[in-house]
């Protein structure tokens, strides 16, 4: 039908008229606009809850930092809150620590070949006093070149996988100055970890490790297996025991018990166990986030644990510090007779001194908690027992008694004079001897220490 002229609509055509109530107002407009107002109010509703419950969780986060110098005790720390606080996750990791083990052996391993050629080459021309002694405690061995020629031919295949295996870990990662070994990223487990197609979890059938990391464990492990004996010839002959005992081999503090326990680890079926894995050593760089569910008085807090790496150029500890709930700083006091590597004029007490000088008068600390562990006790012990010299690398010892009960107090009163002298808040500084392969002793210490962090954490915050 045709439009009539001056219509604007055809009569076939339904018109929608538009209601309005006595006010004159627009009542689908008035119902549009009052669903807008719910839905606005609504979504503010839950953003209000929202900003409170990520506010509440702040407030039970609770931050903690490990500092120290490079092998401190930092990560054995960190593994011993992990031991008590998620240790299904430890177990977890357990096969992913296997070729860190083999690592550590076959390091010390040739270590000994090295200091041996050394020793044995140069002792007859060393007239030092020291060289004397030790040339006159091996002569009733008489000639030892033919018996470590032997040994060595046959580890030559173990030592010579050093390197493929240090590769491999530490993932293309390279430290500057020349220095070798093994130096890993936090989250390096990821790295040497197969992921399926859905990157969920592990691929089955490879005992955790990615297929080239599993390989090169694999041969290192039958490597390992067929050599157990000359290991254990090598490590208990007496040559090698007069050179130990009269310092002219040095070893990492690992070396020992890896090498006592050889017998145990190479087997087929080996997995490293609780000691292994608090024994094990492995640089790290960067910062490791670790975190932990921890319950007190009926509350949950989430303990956030950051282990920074003692390969870590020092000035990067600084952003790390401003929210800082506590600060755990680990000195070794075993290293009395240690240099650092990367300067072999500085003292290890003396080196982490400075440190603590720095934290205790570094303005972003000055709201954190202060927990001083003087480590390695266990390890001070032996050397000084051994008749290992205080005085003999720090002069200002003088002639105080070469006992542990003196030379370990002499330590802590020269850490304390340093928190007293430079820190900028006069907080309180809770000091603790530890040995942090003593399992019982430092969880007894880690759960003192935890809820004294997190009572000041309360305190500070106002949960309580």
């Amino acid at each position: 039908m045709s439009k009539r002229p001056g219509h604007a609509h055809s009569t076939s055509e339904p018109i929608l008229m538009q209601t309005f109530d006595a006010a004159g107002i627009d009542k689908e407009s008035q119902f549009y606009d009052e669903e807008a107002a719910r839905v606005s109010q609504k979504i503010d509703e839950e953003l209000k809850r929202d900003w409170v419950r990520r506010k509440d969780a702040q407030r039970r986060q609770v931050k903690v930092m490990l500092l120290g110098q490079a092998e401190s005790g930092k990560s054995t720390l960190q593994k011993q809150f992990q031991l008590y606080y998620a240790h299904h996750a430890l177990d977890h990791e357990r096969p992913l620590w296997r070729p860190v083990v083999y690592f550590n052996i076959l390091k010390a391993v040739r270590m000994i070949l090295d200091e041996l050629d050394h020793e044995l080459n140069n002792l007859s021309i060393d007239d030092s006093v020291e060289g004397q002694a030790v040339a006159h405690s091996l002569a009733p061995l008489g000639d030892l070149s033919e018996e470590f020629s032997r040994l060595r031919t046959k580890l030559v295949p173990l030592v010579a996988m050093e390197d493929s295996l240090a590769s491999e870990l530490s993932g293309g990662v390279a430290v500057t100055g020349g220095r070798t070994g093994v130096y890993v990223r936090a989250g390096w487990q990821a790295l040497v970890t197969p992921l399926s197609p859905n990157r969920s979890h592990a691929l089955p059938g490879t005992g955790g490790l990615s297929p080239a990391v599993a390989q090169v464990t694999s041969l290192a492990s039958r490597t390992l297996i067929a050599v157990q004996n000359e290991v254990d010839e090598l490590w208990k002959h007496p040559a090698v025991r007069i050179l130990l005992n009269n310092r002219r081999i040095r070893l990492d503090e690992s070396a020992p018990f890896f090498l006592d326990s050889i017998k145990r680890v190479a087997q087929p079926d080996y997995l490293p166990s609780t000691a292994d894995l608090l024994n094990v050593r492995l640089q790290t760089l960067g910062v490791a986030e670790h975190s932990f569910d921890i319950e007190l008085c009926g509350s949950r807090y989430n303990w956030l644990m950051y282990d920074v790496g003692g390969a870590v150029r020092r000035h990067a500890w600084v952003p790390y510090f401003d929210d800082a709930t506590a600060i755990i700083f680990l000195a070794p006091i075993s290293a009395f007779d240690q240099y650092l590597e990367e300067d072999p004029r500085t003292n290890r007490v003396d080196d982490s001194l400075q440190l603590f000088t720095a934290i205790c008068s570094n303005k972003l600390l000055k709201n954190s908690h202060l927990v001083l562990m003087l480590n390695k006790t266990d390890l001070l012990r032996k050397k000084l027992e051994a008749g290992v010299k205080v005085r003999k690398y720090i002069t200002s010892y003088g002639d105080r008694p070469n006992t542990y009960a003196d030379v370990s107090e002499y330590f802590r009163a020269h850490f304390i004079q340093v928190h007293k002298r430079h820190d900028i808040n006069r907080r309180a500084l809770y000091v603790h001897f530890t040995s942090m392969l003593d399992i019982r002793a430092t969880q007894d210490i880690i759960v003192n220490v935890g809820e004294a962090i997190i009572r000041s954490h309360i305190a500070k915050t106002g949960l309580a």
